[in-house]
Formats: C-alpha cells, sequence, structure tokens
C-alpha cells in the first residue's frame, strides 16, 4: 500500500510540474502575439458629402389656385326663321372667324332679295322719267309754254320718285341682311360646342343654334389676398408681370401669359381681390374650366445664400444645417429659410458664404465630431 501511495504522489506531483509549464508557456505566447501585432489606427472620423453654400439672385414668387375662362363664349342663333338645311363643320371643331357653319334654307329670302332689287330697278325707270320731264319744264316755264303750277308738279314727282328709290335701296339692304343670316358663320375663331337643333328642324328667330368659345389666348381667374396686393402692383407698375400657370396633372410644364386684369374692389367677406391672366394657348391644350396652380412673379432677391434642401434638418429647437468647422470637426447650426429654388433653400440666418455643409449621413453624426467631407467632383455641382 505504501508503495502504491508513493507512485500515486509521483504521478500528482509530475502532473502538477505540467501544468505550471503550460501556463508558462501561454502567457509568454500571448505577450509574444501582442508584441508582434502593428499599432491599430487612430479614428479619423465619419466620411461625410459636403457642399459650398451658393450665392445667387432669385425670383420671388406668389402662387394661387384659380380658373380658366374664355375670352368670349358666344351663344350661336338664328337670327331669321326657316328650316335648318345643312351643318357644315361638325361639332367639336375648331373654326376660324368667318367659316360657315350652318345653313338655314335661304329660298324665301333670295325671292325676297330679287324682288327688292327688281322695285330699285322699276323706281329707278320712274326717277328718270320724272327728272327729265322737270328739265324739260324747266326750260319752257321761262318762255310761258308751260305754266308755273305744272313746273313745280314735275318737280315735286322727280323728288318723290328719288325718295321712293331711296326706300327701295333700303329695302334692297335688308332684304339682303336677311338673305346673309341664313348663313351662320363664326364671329371668331374657336370651338364649337355640341349642336342643340339637327338639320331639318324648323327654327325661329332666336333659337340657339351651339355655342362658340374663344381659346387662344385664354384667361386664368384667380382670388389673391388683400396682403399681397401691394406687392403685386408695385411689380405691375414698373411694366407688367409675367405669370406661369400649371395644371396637376402636368406640374413640369408651365404655360406664360401675363397680368392684365385687377378688379377695383376687395370683397370684404373674402379679404382677396379678382385678378385675371391671360395666357398664350396657341395648342389649345387649355379649356375653360379647368383648375390651375398661378405663379406671379413679384420681385427678386439679389445675393440670396442657398444650400440643398437635404442639409436642412429640424429637432425640437428649430431648423438646422451641419457645418464643418476647424479641424473637420462638425458643428450646429441654427437657421431660418426663407423660398425653394429648385432643390436649394434659401437660407435667411445662420450661415455664411464660404460654409461647407453637410448633405448626407446627417443621421450617424453630431455636434463636434470628427469627420472627413467629402468634397463635389465638379465646382458648382449643387447649383
Amino acid at each position: 500500500m505504501t508503495r502504491k501511495r508513493m507512485l500515486k504522489t509521483r504521478i500528482l506531483a509530475f502532473g502538477a510540474v505540467i501544468i505550471i509549464l503550460v501556463i508558462g508557456l501561454g502567457k509568454t505566447g500571448v505577450i509574444h502575439w501582442k508584441k508582434s501585432l502593428p499599432h491599430a489606427p487612430r479614428f479619423a472620423g465619419m466620411p461625410v458629402p459636403v457642399v459650398p453654400v451658393v450665392r445667387r439672385t432669385i425670383p420671388i414668387y406668389k402662387e394661387y389656385i384659380g380658373t380658366t375662362e374664355a375670352l368670349r363664349n358666344v351663344a350661336l342663333q338664328a337670327m331669321v326663321s326657316g328650316y335648318l338645311e345643312r351643318q357644315i363643320v361638325p361639332d367639336g371643331s375648331d373654326v376660324r372667324k368667318g367659316e360657315l357653319l350652318y345653313q338655314i334654307d335661304p329660298r324665301n329670302f333670295q325671292a325676297s332679295y330679287d324682288e327688292a332689287k327688281a322695285q330699285v330697278d322699276r323706281d329707278n325707270a320712274s326717277f328718270e322719267y320724272a327728272r327729265a320731264n322737270q328739265i324739260r319744264n324747266s326750260l319752257m316755264v321761262v318762255h310761258g309754254d308751260v305754266s308755273r303750277d305744272a313746273f313745280q308738279q314735275s318737280t315735286s314727282v322727280m323728288h318723290q320718285a328719288g325718295a321712293t328709290i331711296l326706300a327701295d335701296k333700303a329695302a334692297l339692304e335688308l332684304a339682303r341682311i336677311n338673305l346673309g343670316y341664313t348663313k351662320i358663320r363664326a364671329p371668331f375663331s374657336g370651338r364649337l360646342s355640341r349642336s342643340l337643333v339637327y338639320t331639318g328642324n324648323l327654327i325661329g328667330t332666336g333659337t340657339q343654334i351651339n355655342t362658340l368659345v374663344q381659346l387662344d389666348p385664354i384667361y386664368a381667374t384667380f382670388n389673391p389676398p388683400e396682403s399681397d396686393l401691394l406687392a403685386i402692383l408695385a411689380h405691375q407698375q414698373k411694366g407688367g408681370m409675367s405669370a406661369k400657370i400649371f395644371l396637376s396633372q402636368q406640374p413640369g410644364r408651365p404655360y406664360h401669359g401675363r397680368l392684365t386684369f385687377l378688379d377695383n374692389v376687395i370683397d370684404r367677406q373674402t379679404g382677396t381681390i379678382t385678378a385675371r391672366v391671360t395666357i398664350r394657348n396657341h395648342n389649345k391644350s387649355l379649356i375653360p374650366g379647368e383648375f390651375v396652380h398661378v405663379r406671379l412673379h413679384v420681385s427678386d432677391h439679389p445675393n440670396a445664400l442657398l444650400v440643398p434642401q437635404v442639409a436642412v434638418g429640424m429637432n425640437q429647437t428649430g431648423k438646422f444645417v451641419f457645418v464643418v468647422e476647424k479641424g473637420n470637426h462638425v458643428g450646429i447650426h441654427f437657421v431660418k429659410t426663407g423660398v425653394l429654388q429648385g432643390d436649394l433653400i434659401e437660407i435667411l440666418s445662420g450661415i455664411a458664404d464660404g460654409d461647407q455643409v453637410v448633405v448626407g449621413n446627417q443621421q450617424k453624426i453630431g455636434p463636434g465630431m470628427p469627420v472627413v467631407p467629402l468634397y463635389p467632383k465638379h465646382k458648382g455641382g449643387t447649383s
């Protein structure tokens, strides 16, 4: 038993020595590994894209909601009675001034015209005889060959024949006008609506046949508030005010016009005034009754500071931008913004010329943090 116990003791002692050697070698290896590693680089900062502040003159606009209106919208009515013989152009057509649109049966009116013309010819012949008789009597009365009463009577007959001719000519002109009314023509260039009567209908004087509207140019009527009136008047007095008009379904395709009308009274119930822009509409793509956005150019703001809209953030304190300051550290500048100019926004206060504003990775940075600014490849890339 003693021998066994001694063997066990030796085995335990040998194991303890092995463990001690392993631990010692392990520490040495770790130390050697640490010494063999290169020194880790110190963190330089978060890469962020930056752009310089832009300074330029920007236009100032006022925007309103309006509706389009036709310059002229007239009802085409019959001026004479008769059967509608034919419709020359189809409903909805674009027509030119003076173009024939409808034809009323002209036969009765042609006959009346011919009768009036014949009456003029007949009374002209009577007048010629009366004038010749009066001239003859005027020579004979000098020598006493005819009485003065006969001379005066022939003179009266001549004047009566002349007056009859004037009446005949008036009747002939009236017959010509009525004959002309059988042809219904476009009083101006525009677009027809749908016919209210059809070929073969007997129509009377005053019967409405169709409606014609003028589309070029066209009005956009809107109601600016009283507070904008002084700015509008001031700019208009400098030589007129240009305007751009946009359809909701075509926001990138403006129509151009000018402010041509301001009402002479302000509506006390709404605090607005009625205004109107005249728009060029050569392709007739605008029609009356459409809702449009009216943008008036009221002034210009010179030397405005602009930054991309994506650079402006907001928190509980207000709007701010991150600016790369000395040492490439982030500074937070609280700003007051102005008008939008495309993808840029005007900064009224809070930044200055030469500032470099951060336009990306704003969620990953904060005031005082080091950053690596990434500048645009081309100067003026934000303009």
